[in-house]
């Protein structure tokens, strides 16, 4: 397949909207002023697939990822998340979204344990103690639960946000950049943590392009202006030609 062929834009293969579709993009825009950070993304995602979202700095990936996780609004097209149309069903998607962003969601001043606690609550998990207690040892952080967030170090505080991130046991991961701050043991630990399991669907933004690709069932490729230069199954794109957009062979 040639670079050009391979990078021509591309719908995804799937429901087209159909039920089982838990991501579902029509063409969508999103502005900040008179720019347009990403433009005309389509792209669908069947429940227990991985999406890659890809791109070089300023592509756009963290916008695409707040679109899905209801925080902003797209400028124009469609979005559909869990069978909810977004904006105007946000609320029905929310608490089955487990979102991990480039800020923790902790309370500084409160404890490991106790932020888990709070957010439990949130989702109406009744009796949490257990679920706490299950993931801060998966996490590595059995003995720093009584730790306050603000004394964590950088990769402590990023395996504390994940536990949040899947404490209510979410249907679907947004995940922007997440072995951020990780050494490779601790990398380890993350990738187990979130994981393909049961099922679960998840939008996984990464620079990591190699690594990235292996994860997914689905591409979104994002040039550095913010075109689409992929959208699409996984099999379509080679490494070489991700690389070449974020290098800026591809024009």
């Amino acid at each position: 397949m040639s670079m050009e062929s391979a990078l021509e834009p591309s719908t995804a293969a799937g429901t087209h909207g159909g039920p089982e579709a838990v991501i579902a993009l029509t063409g969508v825009r999103r502005d900040y002023g008179e720019r347009p950070v990403v433009s005309d993304v389509s792209i669908e995602l069947a429940a227990g697939q991985t999406l890659a979202v890809l791109g070089p700095n300023g592509a756009g990936k963290t916008t695409v990822l707040r679109i899905l996780a209801t925080l902003l609004r797209p400028s124009a097209g469609g979005v559909t998340v869990l069978g909810a149309r977004l904006p105007s069903e946000a609320w029905k998607a929310r608490g089955r979204i487990g979102y991990l962003g480039h800020q923790p969601l902790l309370y500084r001043e409160l404890t490991v344990r106790e932020n888990l606690g709070f957010n439990a609550r949130l989702h109406g998990i009744e009796r949490p103690e257990a679920r706490i207690e299950e993931l801060l040892g998966r996490a590595g952080l059995a003995r720093r639960g009584g730790e306050l967030v603000r004394n964590l170090s950088a990769g402590m505080l990023q395996r504390a946000a994940i536990c949040r991130a899947l404490l209510h046991e979410p249907e679907l991961l947004l995940l922007d950049e997440p072995r951020s701050h990780l050494d490779p043991a601790a990398g380890v630990i993350v990738d187990e943590l979130l994981g393909p399991e049961r099922g679960r669907s998840r939008v996984i933004v990464t620079h990591a392009v190699e690594a990235g690709l292996v994860e997914a069932d689905q591409v979104l490729l994002l040039r550095a202006d913010g075109i689409v230069a992929h959208a699409g199954p996984v099999a379509a794109l080679s490494p070489g030609d991700a690389r070449a957009v974020y290098g800026g062979a591809v024009r």
